[in-house]
């Protein structure tokens, strides 16, 4: 007999997403930072520049501990609080008074009720877990990709082969179609950017786009991807144009798409089924 969800549930889950998106804002900013700092230490190794003298101090998600970037205050535990010391401390430094991002709280916010949303769909249980997962992932890479247009493998390729092991069972796809989605979401991208890089000669969009779409086909099947992919070609219109017209955003600067592709799969883990199956009325009453 399933679970009844009550407040308590509802407050929790928010809660977490509140912690887990101040977590976030530290992947974000660092994890970009990271890969930069080995791709540097490889290059330097191939090229026989490596200088072992020169040791760089550790820098990884923990170490070292969140400071102010203007004045190097080291941030206190009170001053941590999602949301809470963003309005405490009026959005500046204790030490410094420089303004702090609005993205940081932003981002807290928008994981708290993302989470929400998902625990308020599928109730108590396995599936509103792995979907809080598959939630916070698709935020993370959604920054990612904004601020610097790449799509880390450390987390598309995790959420790929997360997505195949929670439809072991068939959680929310059996896993042949979990299996023939991953397969199909890398291959239809693939296709297209070498369709575009030959009529061309540009790069379109990235590697780390197909792994992004392999990765959601993994979660919800291959019978999902065609609606991935409309609704992120949807949401990519709209904001390009707004941009465009709203922001004066030229035309040649690039777009990341990734973003587009990870809205479009976090809204068909919520209402896929049901936009799916609304359209195939339409088609049927048409």
């Amino acid at each position: 007999m399933p679970l009844e969800p009550s407040l308590l549930y509802y407050v929790t889950v928010a809660l977490l997403g509140l912690v887990v998106g101040s977590f976030l804002n530290v992947v974000i900013h660092r994890l970009p930072r990271m890969l930069e700092r080995r791709w540097q230490a490889e290059c330097r190794e191939l090229n026989g520049t490596e200088t072992p003298v020169v040791e760089q101090t550790p820098y990884n998600l923990v170490v070292p501990g969140s400071n102010c970037p203007a004045c190097g205050h080291k941030i206190r535990p009170w001053e941590n609080i999602p949301l809470l010391s963003y309005l405490l401390l009026r959005g500046r430094c204790s030490a410094c008074g420089v303004h702090i991002s609005v993205r940081y709280p932003l981002i807290e916010l928008v994981a708290g009720l993302a989470a929400l949303a998902v625990a308020w769909h599928y109730g108590p249980g396995w599936q509103t877990a792995v979907a809080l997962v598959f939630t916070w992932a698709l935020l993370a890479l959604t920054m990612i990709d904004l601020e610097t247009q790449l799509l880390p493998d450390s987390i598309t390729l995790p959420l790929l082969w997360l997505g195949l092991l929670v439809n072991l069972k068939g959680m929310f796809v059996p896993l042949s179609s979990a299996v023939i989605g991953a397969a199909t979401g890398y291959l239809a991208l693939w296709a297209v950017y070498h369709t575009f890089r030959l009529l061309t000669g540009k790069e379109g969009m990235g590697y780390g786009d197909f792994k992004l779409l392999a990765a959601l086909g993994a979660w919800f099947g291959w019978q999902m991807l065609p609606l991935t992919i409309l609704l992120s070609s949807l949401v990519g219109a709209v904001i390009g144009l707004g941009l465009m017209a709203f922001r004066n955003h030229a035309r040649e600067v690039p777009i990341p798409f990734g973003p587009y592709l990870a809205v479009a799969g976090w809204i068909a883990l919520l209402w896929g089924t049901s936009l799916t199956e609304a359209y195939l009325r339409f088609a049927h009453l048409g």
